[in-house]
């Protein structure tokens, strides 16, 4: 399996998102990248699944995904 992304440490403080991605700690407000998880409880958003390639991560209880390369302005082309 190809490994995207090493994501580790994803939590919350305020309305921030606070993860490390490959190394590197990021900060990014939530509503910039979801109003979903920028409305979500403390609960909704500490319920979440990092995928095994480090893709991106999901939350069940809210439906919501995000892409590890959307959320760092990763442009792919065919």
């Amino acid at each position: 399996m190809k490994k995207y992304h090493n994501i580790k440490g994803l939590n919350f403080k305020d309305n921030f998102l606070i993860i490390r991605i490959d190394g590197q700690l990021k900060q990014y407000p939530l509503k910039k990248i979801s109003s979903i998880l920028e409305k979500a409880s403390i609960k909704e958003r500490n319920i979440f699944e990092i995928s095994p390639s480090g893709y991106g991560i999901h939350w069940p209880l809210l439906d919501e995904d995000i892409s590890m390369d959307g959320l760092l302005g990763i442009k792919h082309t065919p």
